[in-house]
């Protein structure tokens, strides 16, 4: 049942890793959001590949892609669409925006002010707009990518932490290694064999029929009893730790749900196992909790993307995760 999925992903990350080097980890992860019909978060320094991965991931669907660029003069008629009134019909007609896409690329989501994020957002939430009283549906495999540096405050707006639960999870990329960084710098050069093609000459490998299959085949992925209830205790127990002043919602339950399922149809499995929960929690949950003020300040910020601090959202999830007693197992 899970054969479908596990060959569609395998060809996507070697498909994505011929203008991509490393990163697979954050490929896979943006792979399970689209499969889970959710929405993904890449948070990094500059020069880490953010815009590059979500090019090269919207190339490979056989999917209508557009790109918007977020600045601090962007209207949410600019993302949304607008009414326009035709002279010769003498009736205003509505005239879409970018979100009526299959993929949409928000780049530096947060340059944008809080009225347009919002309005992205929306969409997202309930995927349709509304204009001028009259609803307007999106696409059914509408996939936003977004992308913010979160080391930079000088004209942005930081996503409030109840915008940030809209997305399905968040990545972090990382630089790369001293090879993966040789290998980048060979593979630009045209003279190689191997050498780098352009992101938009990079062919698509998916339709959206596929993705929509691919998509009800991780939905019947089966969840036990007690894999419901580890998921559950992990996150209520985000809820009451004491760095945190709000912990995951309701919504980070079903989206841990959902990513596990996601994540055992990648591994071959129609089955989830603790192991698939735990590997998700991370870029699941980090980024639906708000911590302490005096913990983020100990920390760095938290949404900075250091999973190697202890005291960050990060560590707080692996604490928790080694606290929590495994079903089958010891705490």
């Amino acid at each position: 049942m899970t054969e479908p999925v596990q060959r569609a992903v395998a060809e996507l990350v070697r498909h994505i890793g011929i203008v991509m080097v490393g990163k697979r980890e954050g490929v896979r992860l943006a792979l399970i959001a689209l499969l889970c019909g959710g929405h993904v978060l890449i948070e990094d320094v500059p020069g880490t590949g953010k815009t590059r991965l979500a090019r090269a991931l919207a190339r490979s669907l056989a999917c209508t892609f557009r790109r918007v660029q977020f600045t601090p003069d962007l209207l949410p008629s600019d993302v949304t669409g607008v009414s326009v009134f035709n002279q010769q019909t003498r009736t205003f007609e509505f005239q879409p925006g970018p979100v009526f896409t299959d993929v949409l690329l928000a780049d530096e989501i947060n340059r944008a002010a809080p009225r347009t994020q919002s309005a992205l957002l929306e969409a997202m939430e309930e995927r349709q707009v509304t204009v001028d009283g009259r609803s307007h549906r999106l696409s059914p495999t509408f996939f936003v990518i977004a992308t913010q540096n979160p080391v930079e405050f000088e004209g942005t707006f930081p996503l409030p932490e109840a915008q940030l639960d809209r997305f399905f999870v968040r990545l972090h990329l990382g630089l790369p290694n001293r090879e993966e960084e040789l290998e980048f710098l060979r593979r630009r050069n045209p003279a190689e064999p191997d050498s780098m093609p352009d992101i938009e000459a990079l062919p698509a490998v998916i339709s959206t029929g596929a993705i929509q299959q691919l998509q009800a085949l991780v939905e019947r992925v089966a969840v036990g009893d007690d894999m419901r209830q580890y998921i559950v205790d992990l996150v209520r127990a985000t809820r009451a730790h004491p760095d945190v002043v709000h912990g995951a919602s309701v919504r980070g339950s079903l989206a841990l749900y959902r990513a596990a399922q996601a994540y055992a149809a990648i591994d071959g499995r129609a089955y989830v196992r603790p192991d698939d929960i735990k590997a998700m929690a991370v870029p699941v949950l980090a980024h639906r909790m708000i911590m302490r003020p005096e913990v983020q300040l100990r920390a760095g910020r938290a949404d900075s993307g250091i999973a190697g601090d202890a005291r960050g959202d990060v560590g707080i999830i692996a604490g928790i995760l080694a606290r929590l007693r495994v079903p089958g197992g010891r705490a």
